[in-house]
């Protein structure tokens, strides 16, 4: 049995959520209306993480991948998504860029949030690579280069972070 995650952060990255958790398989793209992509999750590091902000406008959405997790790993993605830690988890229906389905999938949503957190480079990096490897419009990578981030002073955590892409 497994489960449908929705990752629209760093989890994107097919490096990073497998340096993290099992993946059973990758079902595609799929777009979360009436939420926004925001930066301001605060993370335990003191930077920004990512969050989808509930807007309730159609015109805004969020795009992301939806991953089959299996069962057996979801205690492990709870704990690396900081489940009851900073972000609680939601149902949500997302519809395929491709053919318009639907699909109802667990989500993670901050808890705590301040509007001007930045998030590091590196993370920032996550996200791109993630969003590139998948495929989204210009328009959305431009949106997310545009955030702005911050130098992580701390050298060994950023070669950490980074060392998945070696």
């Amino acid at each position: 049995m497994s489960i449908k995650y929705f990752a629209y952060g760093s989890n994107m990255s097919i490096p990073r959520l497998r340096d993290r958790v099992s993946i059973a398989g990758n079902l595609g793209v799929y777009k979360l209306h009436g939420y926004k992509l925001k930066f301001h999750k605060i993370s335990q590091d003191g930077s920004g993480k990512c969050d989808a902000l509930r807007t309730g406008l159609e015109n805004d959405f969020i795009l992301g991948i939806v991953f089959e997790i299996d069962e057996k790993g979801k205690p492990e993605l709870d704990r690396v998504e900081g489940l009851n830690h900073g972000y609680k988890e939601e149902t949500v229906e997302v519809k395929s860029i491709n053919d318009s389905s639907l699909l109802e999938v667990v989500i993670y949503i901050a808890t705590n949030v301040y509007p001007n957190l930045l998030p590091y480079e590196w993370y920032k990096h996550h996200v791109l690579i993630g969003a590139r490897e998948a495929g989204f419009p210009e328009e959305y990578l431009q949106a997310i280069e545009e955030v702005t981030a911050i130098e992580d002073l701390d050298e060994d955590r950023k070669a950490r972070e980074l060392s998945i892409y070696k």
